[in-house]
């Protein structure tokens, strides 16, 4: 019965739905509605933020099983502490380098640009500023990197999920995932097998890790039915509650920051190709129902779900991704990392200061570190701005300064989520191709569209992809 149960699952993967039920044209819609309703009624769409705050809520409640049951699974059936190891180095050599030309770029672009310069300083708006940044970052502060270093361990099990802690529940489930690969391999000599978890009497633990992923993947399905809800809502209250006009104030650095993120996607896309043999265009194509969701809830978490399924699909392995894609989040902002680098110095040359090629490397220096505990912190961009203005030490420059970025912060989400998804998902390819954990067929296959068959250890993901068809 079981296996009928499957092969029906299988088919519904590989068939697709009818147009009006495409998620991607669902997203398009409500973008643009929410777009209208914020300019047209601005009081009405900022108050429909809880629309937009719930299904992120009911994503996010979800989020950490889903990420312990792949993680488990997947080094579970590598099976290999090396392996493991590997790949979690190769992943954090990867970030480092990608994050560090990000901050260069910035600069680049902002020296050759100068997005600030002729920029018309408020003096209220400086007054006020040391209000409005502690307002906005609600008094709180970026932790510093062995404090980082640190939260990464849990203070408990139950603590790392019951707060959502993602990196901290990444953490636990590599080690229970190579706890259980190790026991699964004693099982299979004890029994006279060849050792190892896959086919040699798995545990019954791998059972039921398999089984709950299963279900959450399931619930996942359900959820994402109420995406252009959520995105709906986002759109309205960010149009309704920010406006329009910041785009005439602040237009040379919002164009700075969007040209330099294309010039970005553009290197992205070499070494991706170069790489790993993906062609970047036809990823977009591939992501482009969690780009769209990403850029209309203005959140990467709410499509680390399903990034994570069709990167699986598109032939990297289950181990990979699920370590490259959380350690990402937090490791590997490649947009808020160009975003910042170009916004130190706007600040500068709005203000009329020339920052010497010294301050613009401790500029560096500083982002390097403080950019890797944004994730989950609110306000982590002012922070972080503020952080690397103190380091520099000009007095020319007060720290109320930032407050200038608050009109146009909220109109950068977009430039930000987007380098920020693609740059994981370039990650996971050149990462998985390294370590030699990519099926190479199958993504040329996958990319192109073609058919192909359900993966055989993909089964915590089958159900919700069904779902979804």
């Amino acid at each position: 019965m079981s296996v009928t149960i499957e092969s029906t699952a299988a088919t519904d993967l590989v068939r697709k739905p009818p147009w009006y039920r495409s998620l991607f044209l669902q997203l398009l819609v409500a973008i643009v509605a929410g777009i209208l309703v914020g300019k047209l009624w601005p009081d009405f769409g900022a108050d429909l933020k809880p629309l937009a705050d719930g299904f992120i809520k009911l994503i996010k409640m979800v989020i950490a099983p889903i990420i312990f049951c792949t993680v488990v699974l997947g080094i579970a059936h590598v099976g290999d502490m090396k392996s493991v190891g590997r790949i979690g180095v190769k992943a954090l050599i990867y970030f480092e380098v990608i994050t560090t030309f990000a901050l260069l770029f910035g600069l680049l672009v902002g020296n050759l640009v100068r997005p600030g310069a002729g920029f018309h300083v408020d003096a209220q708006t400086l007054a006020t500023g040391a209000e409005k940044i502690a307002k906005s970052t609600k008094n709180g502060e970026l932790p510093h990197t062995v404090d980082f270093l640190l939260n990464i361990i849990p203070a408990s099990v139950i603590s790392a999920f019951a707060e959502n802690a993602l990196l901290q529940v990444l953490f636990f489930a590599v080690l229970f995932g190579l706890a259980l690969a190790k026991f699964g391999e004693h099982r299979g000599t004890a029994a006279g097998g060849a050792g190892g978890v896959g086919k040699n009497s798995p545990p019954v633990i791998l059972e039921a890790v398999d089984h709950i992923g299963k279900i959450f993947f399931t619930i996942i399905g359900w959820i994402m039915k109420l995406a252009p809800l959520g995105a709906f809502g986002a759109m309205a209250y960010i149009v309704g509650q920010y406006g329009l006009s910041a785009l005439s104030s602040y237009g040379k650095l919002i164009a700075c920051c969007y040209g330099a993120a294309v010039l970005f996607l553009l290197v992205l896309a070499v070494v991706v190709r170069v790489f790993a043999g993906v062609s970047l265009w036809k990823l977009l194509r591939y992501i482009k129902d969690e780009l769209f969701l990403a850029l209309g809830t203005a959140s990467t978490e709410v499509v680390l779900p399903r990034i994570m399924i069709k990167l699986t699909e598109a032939g990297c392995s289950r181990a990979t991704t699920g370590l490259v894609i959380p350690t990402g989040y937090s490791f590997n902002l490649d947009g808020a990392t160009l975003y910042l680098s170009i916004c130190v110095l706007f600040l500068a040359q709005a203000l009329g200061v020339d920052l010497s090629l010294g301050e613009q490397i401790t500029a560096v220096g500083v982002l390097m570190l403080t950019s890797k505990g944004m994730a989950g912190v609110p306000g982590s961009s002012f922070l972080a701005l503020s952080a690397t203005i103190t380091a520099i030490g000009h007095g020319s420059i007060p720290v109320a300064a930032v407050a200038l970025l608050l009109g146009a912060d909220r109109l950068m989400d977009s430039m930000r989520v987007t380098v920020n998804l693609l740059g994981n998902c370039v990650a996971t390819f050149v990462v998985a191709k390294w370590e030699g954990q990519l099926d190479s067929e199958r993504m040329r296959k996958v990319l192109d569209g073609e058919e192909v068959p359900p993966l055989e250890d993909k089964d915590p993901m089958v159900a919700y992809t069904a779902e979804e068809a």
